[in-house]
């Protein structure tokens, strides 16, 4: 058989959508600067669906810097990998840092977030070591754990007895196997924005010989008395042993770390096959990390505001009865009850009548029946934002109960 015969995009969960969805629901386009004003197909949107929390992204002294790097540098140096001709006092410098910010002895620096979790997974544990994770984990977690070959047990999604009953079955394999247990959750919940049971899993290190790692791509910068994560918001960071981040989200660059103890982190610095072998970080992405950095510690106010906009849109949302399910973060989760024929009206009802512009999630991501409508806020929204989408989506509510969406053919037109 040629192998080319199977590889037909229509054949895929996704890619069964493509022909209608392209452009539309799927590889959308937004384009002017990033914020929360925003043209999609020509038309000008509130958008609310960029990772960009505390609105670095178009951050005047962010831009600049970056701007002066890529003169100063261009975009090739350093060349190489950092291992062998890749290293400057600016890799070094950001990774003291970051792991001063988290609170950690050493962090090292990887040129991208999902790519470093998954070989980070792959360094750390062997044939005779035991993976428990949630069930809600992030496609990196699971991507990673697809490289290990020994035993793996998911547990309901912050349920600690579930989690409890997995760590009994993966102690019983450790006594045989002589390996050791490495629990993995997340910080925050990027899709249902609920918040990892940390004081929870840590309570089990009592009872259990375990290492913990928090992939924390939507906590850092947002959660904790000074925006330095998850673990620091619930009080437990000495029990968090390694902590992951990112710079997709509150950082809006590219890039991420890991965190913890300086002989492990080392030990990442000369094993992960994923940085030995890749070029180093250009100079642009590290000086204007660094200066995204010293913004997310110097000026609390980003951090302030965006809480200011969360509070303001998620109660408002309560308010008028939506249902955010257990959300505890920025990231607000609209659930709304409907077919997919409903669903897909919905959408496109948001983004041509009321020139709004947030992502739609459906099953089999969700379960049948609902539609979540991802809004994410930032620190550059305004209060009018927040108002006009909250009277927005009363009207929204009322035309699904009396049925418009059910009637409606406007979907296929829409994206014509």
């Amino acid at each position: 058989m040629d192998i080319f015969e199977k590889l037909n995009v229509d054949n895929t969960a996704l890619g069964s959508y493509y022909k209608i969805a392209h452009g539309y629901f799927t590889f959308p386009k937004l384009e002017g600067e990033i914020g929360p004003r925003m043209k999609f197909r020509g038309k000008d949107m509130l958008v609310w669906s960029l990772n960009n929390y505390l609105g670095l992204a178009n951050h005047p002294e962010v831009r600049k810097a970056d701007a002066d790097a890529a003169a100063k540098y261009g975009m090739a140096y350093p060349m190489g990998a950092r291992m062998m001709s890749g290293q400057t006092e600016y890799h070094e410098q950001l990774e003291r840092e970051l792991a001063d910010f988290v609170g950690r002895e050493d962090s090292y620096l990887l040129n991208y977030g999902y790519q470093g979790m998954v070989s980070i997974i792959d360094n750390l544990v062997d044939r005779k070591d035991v993976i428990v994770y949630d069930s809600e984990a992030h496609a990196c977690i699971l991507d990673g754990m697809r490289l290990h070959i020994g035993k793996r047990f998911v547990y309901a999604h912050n349920d600690m007895e579930s989690l409890e009953k997995q760590l009994n079955h993966a102690q019983k394999v450790v006594e045989t196997t002589g390996g050791g247990i490495l629990v993995i959750t997340e910080g925050v919940y990027g899709m249902t924005a609920d918040l990892g049971d940390l004081r929870g899993i840590v309570a089990l290190k009592k009872k259990f010989n375990f290492r913990l790692l928090i992939d924390d791509a939507h906590g850092m910068g947002t959660m904790g008395p000074d925006g330095s994560g998850t673990d620091a918001h619930f009080g437990v960071r000495d029990q968090v042993d390694l902590y992951f981040g990112t710079f997709a989200k509150s950082m809006a660059g590219i890039g991420g770390f890991i965190a913890g103890p300086k002989e492990v982190v080392n030990y990442l610095r000369y094993n992960m096959r994923s940085q030995i072998y890749a070029k180093s970080l250009p100079m642009p992405m590290v000086l204007g990390a660094l200066k995204r950095l010293e913004l997310v510690r110097t000026q609390p106010e980003l951090r302030e505001n965006l809480w200011k906009i969360v509070n303001a849109l998620q109660d408002g949302f309560r308010s008028e009865g939506f249902d955010l399910g257990q959300t505890k973060s920025p990231v607000t989760p609209v659930y709304i009850k409907g077919g997919v024929n409903e669903a897909t009206n919905i959408i496109v009802d948001v983004r041509e009548h009321f020139n709004i512009f947030c992502s739609g999630v459906t099953y089999p991501v969700i379960p049948k029946g609902q539609l979540l409508l991802r809004i994410i806020p930032t620190a550059v929204h305004s209060m009018e934002d927040v108002e006009y989408t909250l009277d927005s989506f009363k009207k929204i509510k009322k035309k699904l109960f009396d049925g418009d969406y059910a009637k409606m053919d406007v979907a296929n037109k829409a994206m014509l």
